[in-house]
């Protein structure tokens, strides 16, 4: 990925624990590299088609000025959240805050905190089988939507499929999703369960019948293996009802663990 360089910007602002450093302000030196594609950009000589380094130094500026935090973590990871929202062709950040002098009674030259941050792809698959189905797995789509730092890219069509599992039970309408999210994958499951819940769902019979299910497929490329989550999902390569509606959206995508594409793990089930 390409990168645009912001180096060493000095800012006067207000930020720190100590309440004189609120008031009195200090000196904060702030360092940026702008992941983007800078391709279309190179070959048009088209500002617009890139991301405007001035601006961002400007917005930089008048963020850290207007805000005022105690700690260099919480001004880097709002600092970072916006410029990502703010800017739709910036892919990721690499923030660094330095605070020259800190006060702390040592002879100290400088402080920072760096992080790095990105926009991430998910794939999200959706189940209903209670009541208006179509209803809970729109009114889901809108509402993590509506989160902060979450874009609902593509949608697939909803498929009328059998019970897995429990087969004593109505049938289900099924979909996939992509997302695009700032949040991490824990605080993208806190969220399906907080809309999982706001439809009625109870989690009282596994693989029982349920208002609204939301699972997250594919993070990226991640792994992870925990109690409570596992990504990819690790029953997602046998079940058509996720892939049929998710090689509508991600034909190509690739399973992180199986090497294979979504079209190939349908294609298996289906032969």
């Amino acid at each position: 990925m390409d990168k645009i360089k912001i180096k060493d910007l000095e800012i006067f602002a207000n930020h720190g624990v100590f309440p004189e450093e609120n008031v009195l302000g200090q000196k904060f030196v702030v360092s940026a590299e702008l992941y983007t594609d800078t391709r279309r950009a190179g070959r048009t000589d088209d500002l617009t088609e890139s991301i405007h380094y001035g601006q961002v130094s400007a917005f930089i500026d008048m963020w850290l000025k207007k805000h005022t935090y105690k700690l260099l973590e919480s001004a880097a990871e709002n600092l970072a959240e916006e410029l990502l929202l703010k800017y739709p062709g910036l892919k990721a950040i690499r923030l660094e805050i330095k605070k020259p002098w800190a006060p702390i009674r040592l002879p100290l030259k400088t402080v920072s905190v760096e992080i790095e941050r990105a926009k991430h792809t998910v794939y999200i698959a959706m189940g209903s089988n209670m009541g208006d189905r179509e209803k809970y797995i729109k009114d889901a789509v809108q509402k993590l939507d509506a989160v902060r730092g979450c874009t609902v890219r593509s949608v697939s069509e909803l498929i009328e499929t059998p019970p897995y599992g429990v087969t004593d039970q109505d049938d289900f309408l099924n979909g996939c999703l992509e997302l695009e999210t700032l949040l991490t994958p824990r605080e993208l499951l806190k969220e399906l369960n907080r809309i999982e819940a706001e439809s009625g769902r109870e989690r009282i019979v596994h693989w029982g019948p349920r208002t609204l299910d939301l699972d997250i497929i594919f993070y990226d490329d991640i792994t992870v293996q925990e109690k409570d989550l596992c990504i990819p999902h690790v029953e997602m390569h046998k079940r058509k009802f996720v892939l049929e509606p998710l090689s509508q959206i991600a034909p190509y995508k690739r399973h992180p663990v199986y090497g294979k594409t979504v079209t190939e793990m349908l294609e298996t089930l289906i032969l």
